[in-house]
């Protein structure tokens, strides 16, 4: 928005030329989404107390620890949502499509999460709404967003500096493998769906104490943001042997909002939490990284970036598959933070050490951009 108001005014003020490029906008995201929290954060969690006298449901054969954490509100998710939805239409350009794409994702797939605590808190139960209408929801969103995103895609393979020859929009990059892409066809449109209902699930399941899923979705936004910025502009997608995708480096702006909004949120959400995400948050960040790995063609690399995600999500797989075939489980309690609790471990030292193994997977991550 004020790319499209200040710009204009760049011929009589010429510090408005600065809102031309990327980075100045990226960096303003990232300041106003942060400010925005600190300032309408506490009003907000005031709110959800008011209408959340109980706070969020604990259940009842979690660890004993949690229990102290009753009468603690939920659904802080809106303040993620306010934050990165206001942050990013004052610095984005309007007229780009694949932030309005990555926007569908984050709104609507927050709306389903908000449904999901609203339905938790009414029935006082940590059982929302059901699975199937959620992962429905989930698909119907995630799927006008993926074809939006390939139908931007087709228009990109036939702009200059663009290799008509390989499939954008329905191709899977290969990380380590330069100009690579498994050519999908329209089955691609499947594989996103997968992408970003998979990423919002995994998120969901992380989001289990104090502070764990916030920092590694700041770390992966930030990654990402990065990534978008370099596959965005020809000549640093063509020196790192990069997929150039052009429109995409808009998505760095959104990534940075993301960044400050998750920063402003975890200023509340530190041991000890005053406000937890909830579905609302954590759906809604999980599918937004999924729809800007699809935009950018790095879906794969989404995979090691948020390893940690996988993990925790592949920790339930093999409890629930171990618990109906042999009736035993391999650990004590999934998702796998609740079974380092299980064992002892102090829950700010799981925490520690899980945004440890986020860090480290990041710079791995990174580091495909340059093995090729």
């Amino acid at each position: 928005m004020l790319v499209e108001l200040l710009f204009p005014l760049a011929q009589y003020i010429g510090e408005f030329r600065l809102f031309q490029y990327l980075t100045f906008r990226a960096g303003g995201a990232v300041i106003t989404a942060l400010v925005i929290s600190w300032i309408i954060g506490p009003a907000v969690i005031r709110w959800l107390r008011s209408k959340q006298p109980q706070g969020q449901p604990i259940r009842v054969d979690g660890p004993e620890t949690h229990f102290k954490k009753k009468g603690t509100p939920t659904m802080g998710g809106v303040l993620i949502l306010l934050s990165v939805t206001i942050s990013t239409l004052l610095w984005m350009d309007l007229s780009n499509g694949y932030v309005w794409a990555v926007m569908i994702v984050t709104i609507g797939f927050g709306i389903l999460g908000f449904f999901d605590d609203y339905k938790k808190l009414t029935k006082r139960s940590s059982a929302g709404i059901s699975s199937r209408a959620k992962l429905l929801g989930q698909i119907v969103v995630s799927g006008i967003a993926a074809y939006w995103i390939m139908h931007l895609n087709w228009g990109a393979e036939f702009r200059p500096g663009v290799d008509p020859t390989l499939p954008i929009a329905t191709g899977l990059a290969v990380p380590l493998i330069k100009d690579t892409l498994i050519n999908f066809g329209l089955i691609y449109l499947v594989v996103a769906i997968f992408v970003m209902v998979g990423a919002s699930n995994a998120v969901n399941l992380t989001d289990g104490l104090d502070g764990l899923a916030i920092v590694p979705v700041m770390i992966a936004a930030g990654v990402f943001g990065f990534i978008a910025y370099l596959v965005g502009n020809a000549v640093f997608a063509k020196y790192l042997q990069l997929m150039f995708v052009p429109g995409t480096g808009e998505l760095a702006v959104f990534c940075s909002a993301l960044v400050g909004a998750a920063l402003g949120f975890l200023w509340f959400n530190a041991p000890p939490a005053m406000v937890f995400m909830g579905d609302t948050g954590s759906l809604s960040m999980g599918g937004a990284l999924g729809a800007v790995a699809v935009a950018i063609k790095h879906e794969v690399v989404l995979a090691i970036v948020g390893g940690l995600f996988v993990l925790e999500t592949v920790s339930v797989i093999v409890q629930v598959a171990s618990f109906k075939l042999t009736g035993k489980r391999v650990f004590m309690m999934a998702p796998i933070h609740h079974h380092f609790e299980k064992k002892g471990w102090a829950e700010s030292t799981v925490v520690v050490r899980f945004w440890i193994i986020a860090a480290v997977l990041a710079l791995v991550g990174l580091a495909t951009l340059k093995l090729r």
